[in-house]
């Protein structure tokens, strides 16, 4: 089959690699119709991710067709399915307490000693991300195999295009579970950083929450509209001092709650993260975390903090001071996708939510690597990228 493969820093090439097989009882192999190119992948693209290997299938937002199924698997062949990026089991403690990607049992034994020094606890499995995650090929390919196809999958009824719920993989849900982590109630004003997809996800998930004003800021003009469009007032950053403006915006009080849906990579937020930036660039450090500074600074006292934003290692300058004297909560993790599926499917099929607003370029997956450049190099024009492995180049 043909698959996007990691070969190094900005190194990314579609190859062909051998099928995936049934290797467990609850596997299924799906066929890809759909995938997307996630923000989280840039963080392998840009290699500040460790344990990334070269010749791994990258993708961890896709759906297909079931093609193949183990005896354990209760998926049927034909079935049309969106898939979960956690790789969950179902069955181990986390997993009974629907903190899915939490799981146990999903990152194989001999990965576990890689992150156990590095989180204190062995770290759930993810698809096509690091061996820290377990490893396991990604969907940004033609097929991938899905172990516990029993758990994760969502079946999509007929009738739905895949750009529908394609997202229910991944942003969707993430962008929801950060709204619901800012513990948002009726008449709150709610100041979201980044408007890419997960921010952006989480402008609207805000709204349907009640939020009675949601601020976003960023300085790409385009995904600015976008938030706009969704109903948030906007802060270019490059053009405004965002913790003046948000506590105008506020009346001198500060957001209710705030959402950092950037990360790792926040270079761009501002104009003393020289030191970040160096440190990244030569290994020392994994985390630029200015945008994470700035929420904690901006947000009220006794406010709530959610930090949907993908972090990988140890971050300088914290504000610890100003999280525990202003009384602040913080919520985080990766996201329990399975928690949250069927009920924003209905959200989607009722229309109370849109998903398709953001994708700006479809392309075949023979044209992948393109569109990480685009992703990572122009994110003003190239807001989502989905790859169609059917696609025609």
């Amino acid at each position: 089959m043909r698959a996007l493969t990691y070969q190094g820093k900005h190194d990314v090439r579609v190859e062909t690699v051998p099928d995936p097989q049934i290797v467990n009882p609850r596997d299924a192999i799906i066929e890809i119709t759909a995938t997307a190119i996630c923000g989280s992948d840039l963080h392998l693209y840009d290699g500040v991710i460790p344990a990334v290997m070269p010749g791994d299938i990258l993708g961890h937002e896709f759906m297909g067709r079931v093609v193949e199924t183990g005896p354990g698997s209760t998926l049927e062949k034909g079935q049309r399915v969106v898939v979960p990026f956690t790789i969950s089991c179902g069955q181990c403690f986390h997993c009974a307490q629907q903190q899915f990607s939490a799981c146990d049992n999903s990152n194989p034994a001999e990965k576990q000693d890689l992150t156990e020094p590095l989180y204190g606890h062995p770290v759930s499995g993810l698809f096509g991300y690091s061996h820290l995650t377990g490893g396991y090929p990604g969907g940004q390919a033609e097929y991938v195999r899905v172990p516990f196809s029993d758990v994760g999958p969502i079946v999509i009824p007929d009738g739905m295009d895949d750009e529908e719920v394609l997202f229910l993989s991944d942003i969707l849900p993430t962008g929801w579970m950060a709204a619901e982590n800012a513990d948002i109630t009726e008449g709150d004003t709610v100041a979201v950083w980044g408007c890419g997809p997960v921010g952006l996800f989480a402008v609207q998930s805000a709204r349907v929450m009640g939020a009675h004003k949601v601020i976003a800021i960023d300085h790409y003009p385009n995904r600015l509209a976008l938030a706009r469009q969704m109903g948030a007032e906007v802060i270019d950053y490059t053009q405004t001092h965002v913790l003046e403006a948000l506590m105008e915006m506020t009346g001198g009080i500060g957001p209710d709650a705030v959402i950092d849906a950037v990360g790792m990579e926040s270079h761009g937020f501002a104009p003393d993260n020289m030191l970040d930036t160096i440190k990244q660039t030569v290994g020392m450090g994994a985390d630029a975390p200015h945008a994470l500074r700035m929420a904690i600074m901006a947000c009220r006292k006794g406010g709530r903090i959610s930090m949907p934003g993908v972090y990988g290692g140890m971050a300088d300058k914290f504000p610890l001071g100003a999280l525990m004297e202003k009384g602040l909560q913080l919520r985080t993790g990766q996201t329990h996708v399975q928690r949250y599926t069927s009920d924003l499917l209905r959200r989607i099929q009722e229309g109370e939510l849109d998903t398709t607003f953001m994708i700006s370029h479809r392309l075949p997956l023979e044209e992948a690597a393109r569109g990480y450049a685009n992703f990572a190099n122009n994110q003003n024009d190239w807001t989502k990228v989905v790859l169609k492995p059917g696609m025609a180049a």
